[in-house]
């Protein structure tokens, strides 16, 4: 690549006083020629980098930068980040419920901010809110592979204003040409930045319990020869369990396998909440930190304490003075920042977490356990995939700091070292579009356009992207099918169609005549058959036979001469014959297809008997000598039709006329009538194949538009779309952000919550967002009658809302399940002031949870104040409900 010259008044000597990867500098190089760059580089590479200096640039110009980020955590930790970085003043930060100096330089929000944001002005217009955006960062952009956040990337790219650069930083994706050719096509020139070379080199190993052992060859590409093997030796039998399994290695043993070869810290990935607690409950006892780093805890964890002292946990707080933690989404929030900023510094040496945590915050170790390969799914256990299994893997080896970072894999019952070597050598998945039309979309963008518009910005997305590249094979064979039915068509114009009719009516009546015939023969061979079973019983010596049938599998009758019967134990005899060929057969009745009793009889001397090697069985037969042969050739050749009955042979004329009508038509005189019938017949074939393959690839291609389409129907239904522009009740829908708007949109403007008070609205809100928590969830405070009563008059927009969606296929969530619904007696104690370590006692639900449903109602709580067509009591009521929640541990303090 030529680079051109960086911009004259950034000196990247300045900005970054280190070498800077060929990646980097190829991605800077695009971003100043002006062209939005997909820079895909393995986790830890320094992708950031190119972000910064998006940033710097903008700085020096006078210009902005929104840098986006998928989840809230990420968010709040790049503002504390570039705040260091860039200085206080010039970075501000926006959330669904907050904003900090939002006029900032420097803004940072979720992409879900960003694409909110995009909705207010007419597609592909810079409106108020992106005047001076030089360039959007999307940090984390194989988040598009997300099931519940990857329709948000799409359409901030589809939306983005094409003069805004995009800086799309992504780890290493199997697809990365196809994103990049997707951003040309949808926003502008992209370049695709692609570096699969790690600065800190990754070395997988292999935990059982016989040690620590490399799990591939010299060269990384396959299974370790000495691994491999290890199942053909007999004493692999002593790895085994009870039950003959393998067993897997004690977390003490693989942790201290770790710290005697200084391989900490470490994330040591469980997939399970309870099996990280307990995982630290067994090793607890460890101490895993030295006395100056122990010091330096006690001193943070206490300070935290003082502060929060609702939000110690019980059975982490000893531990985590020993260096060892856990992080997972049942954990207190505040108590996971607080773990986070400790692993951080280096003075946590062990966390056991979940893999939300690997697609989540920066938190780099030196090494990462995976204690297992499959993982529980809907759909039962699976194998890891690639991509999840590498952005675990990824977070070993911290830039700077190590020279190498570590990977270990360990032994279970149920996977080994080939699984493991399997997803080390394995390249990372492709990305797959996740995109879904939701209300929200639909009202959205029929609020500023035409239905024309809003149908090709659907089909700009990603998913639309890629359903046509999946397609392309289809499309090719469908333009082939085409061409082959213009060949044939002008083949089949180029015969007189008159003439091909009158030839398809004679061969049509060719075909019944025939048909006819052969029911006649049939029922003139029945009738035949029965008068020469009569007529066998006196038949003599010299009567004429033809022989055909079970026995005598000859391919035509053979006209023979009975000569003599055989009795046998059966009513009829069999039949010695001597046929016109001179052979001897031996046959029964059923053999004889016509008896000719008309015919002279044919003299057969009476000395004439048949060999002593002729078995009497029906079917034998052997060959005749001299003396037969004469007889032989005395056996006349009867006339078929001697005996034919007058119909059959009136139809058999019939026949042979029609026969001969078609032997003189011009068509049968060309010699190309079999061609003639045979592309018509595959023309016909291809139409119908062309039909089905249309109708397929039609509705693949249009599915997204499809489901649009229903949304829009279901819309009307409820009164949220008049002749396609939203109603005061679509305005409602359309402004709120959630899994449902709709529901959200018709059960705030019901009017039965109007006149709640604050707890108890704070908790129907709840019960409108909550996702249904496991069967066994269990609270021991009783709803209030107010809740009650309002959640049942709602009861009847959730059922119809229900029945609509299920009708058209939609499967968007509606509200919580009326089995669960004493949970949000949780929200309603919280809104009055119960503190937080007995309301947390009140339940089964773990601390992350509980925090998960008061966020989420304080999501949709600091909504309604904005909401337009909205009564003032109800938005007065949502703003006070607010303040009673957005309390500690719940509110997220950003410094």
């Amino acid at each position: 690549m030529n680079y051109p010259v960086p911009s004259p008044e950034l000196d990247l000597g300045l900005i970054f006083p280190f070498e800077l990867d060929q990646f980097q500098k190829d991605a800077i190089a695009s971003l100043n020629a002006g062209r939005s760059v997909v820079v895909c580089a393995p986790t830890g590479s320094g992708k950031t980098l190119v972000g910064e200096y998006a940033i710097y640039r903008a700085l020096t110009r006078g210009k902005r930068v929104f840098y986006t980020t998928p989840l809230k955590a990420l968010s709040n930790q790049k503002l504390r980040d570039f705040r260091e970085k860039f200085g206080f003043d010039s970075v501000g930060l926006l959330t669904g419920d907050a904003s900090i100096n939002r006029d900032a330089p420097i803004l940072v929000m979720t992409t879900e901010i960003f694409r909110n944001m995009l909705y207010g002005t007419p597609i592909g217009q810079v409106g108020i809110s992106l005047v001076d955006v030089e360039a959007v960062v999307l940090d984390e952009c194989h988040y598009m592979n997300d099931r519940q956040r990857g329709t948000v990337w799409e359409e901030s790219i589809i939306y983005c204003p094409r003069e805004v650069q995009l800086v799309a930083l992504s780890a290493t994706v199997a697809n990365s040409d196809q994103l990049t050719d997707w951003l040309n096509r949808v926003h502008g020139p992209t370049d695709l930045i692609y570096s699969d070379f790690r600065p800190v080199p990754l070395a997988f190993n292999y935990c059982s319990p016989k040690g620590l052992f490399p799990l591939l060859n010299d060269s990384n590409t396959k299974i370790n020869p000495r691994l491999a093997n290890r199942g053909k030796r007999k004493q692999a039998d002593r790895d085994r369990g009870r039950n003959g399994r393998p067993e897997a290695p004690s977390l003490i043993y693989t942790l201290n396998h770790l710290q005697e070869r200084d391989m900490l810290p470490a994330i040591y990935f469980i997939f399970s909440r309870r099996g990280c607690d307990k995982a630290v409950a067994e090793v607890g006892d460890l101490w895993l930190v030295d006395n100056d780093e122990s010091q330096v805890l006690r001193r943070q964890i206490d300070d935290f304490l003082t502060r929060n002292p609702e939000a110690g946990r019980t059975g982490q707080i000893a531990p985590l003075y020993r260096g060892i933690a856990a992080h997972h989404a049942g954990i207190l929030p505040a108590w996971k920042a607080l773990v986070e900023e400790l692993f951080q510094q280096g003075l946590i040496k062990v966390v056991f977490a979940t893999e939300t945590l690997a697609a989540g915050i920066n938190m780099p170790a030196r090494t990462t356990v995976i204690s297992t390969l499959s993982k529980r799914t809907d759909t039962g256990h699976r194998l890891l995939n690639a991509s999840e299994f590498l952005q675990m893997a990824g977070r070993a080896g911290r830039r700077g700091m190590d020279k190498q970072g570590y990977v270990v894999t360990v032994q279970t019952p149920f996977e080994g070292a080939k699984e493991a070597a399997y997803l080390a050598t394995s390249k990372p998945d492709p990305l797959v579009s996740q995109f879904t039309p939701s209300y929200g979309m639909v009202l959205n963008l029929l609020q500023t356009h035409t239905i024309e518009k809003a149908k090709e910005l659907i089909e700009r997305s990603f998913g639309q992207y890629m359903a046509t590249l999946h397609l392309r094979p289809d499309y090719e064979y469908i333009e082939e099918l085409q061409t082959e039915l213009a060949t044939l068509q002008e083949q089949i114009a180029s015969v007189s169609q008159h003439e091909v009719a009158i030839y398809e009516k004679l061969w049509q009546r060719h075909k019944v005549e025939r048909q006819l015939l052969k029911t006649l023969q049939e029922q003139a061979q029945e009738a035949r058959q029965e008068q020469i079973k009569m007529l066998l019983d006196f038949a003599v010596s010299g009567t004429l036979l033809s022989l055909k049938g079970k026995n005598i599998t000859t391919s035509d009758p053979v006209t023979a001469v009975l000569v003599g019967q055989s009795p046998t134990s059966g009513e009829s005899s069999y039949l010695i014959c001597l046929g016109k060929d001179n052979r001897w057969y031996v046959a029964a009745t059923v053999d004889v297809v016509d008896l000719y009793a008309e015919l002279p009889r044919v003299e057969v001397p009476q000395d004439i008997i048949p060999p002593q090697e002729l078995v009497f069985k029906p079917g034998k037969s052997c060959r005749g000598d001299e003396r037969t042969a004469a007889i032989a050739q005395s056996i006349p050749d009867p006339d078929g039709s001697l005996d034919l009955p007058q119909e059959v042979a009136e139809q058999l004329s019939r026949v042979n006329a029609v026969q001969a009508q078609l032997e003189a038509h011009p068509l049968y005189q060309s010699g190309n009538i079999a061609k003639v019938f045979k592309r018509r017949e595959r023309y016909a074939e291809i139409e119908e194949e062309l039909q089905e393959l249309q109708g397929q690839v039609e509705q693949q291609s249009q599915r997204y538009w499809e489901e649009f389409l229903n949304l829009i129907t279901i819309l009307q239904q409820f009164d949220c779309l008049d002749n396609l522009v939203p109603t005061r009740l679509g305005q409602v829908a359309a402004a709120i952000r959630g899994e449902n708007e709709l529901w959200l949109g018709l059960a705030l403007a019901s009017g039965e919550l109007d006149n709640l008070d604050p707890q108890h609205l704070a908790a129907v809100i709840a019960a409108l967002v909550t996702e249904s928590p496991r069967p066994d969830s269990r609270v021991n405070f009783n709803l209030s009658p107010e809740i009650d009563e309002a959640w049942s008059s709602l009861q009847k927009i959730r059922r119809a809302v229900l029945k609509v969606q299920y009708r058209h296929s939609v499967t968007l969530p509606v509200g919580l399940e009326n089995r669960y619904i004493g949970l949000i007696a949780l929200v309603e104690q919280w809104a009055l002031g119960t503190e937080w370590v007995e309301l947390c006692e009140n339940t089964t639900l773990d601390e992350g949870d509980v925090v998960r449903i008061l966020r989420r109602t304080l999501d949709l709580l600091s909504q309604i104040p904005h909401v337009p067509n909205l009564p003032d009591a109800l938005q007065r009521n949502a703003y006070r409900a607010m303040q009673l929640i957005d309390r500690f541990p719940v509110n997220e303090v950003v410094e």
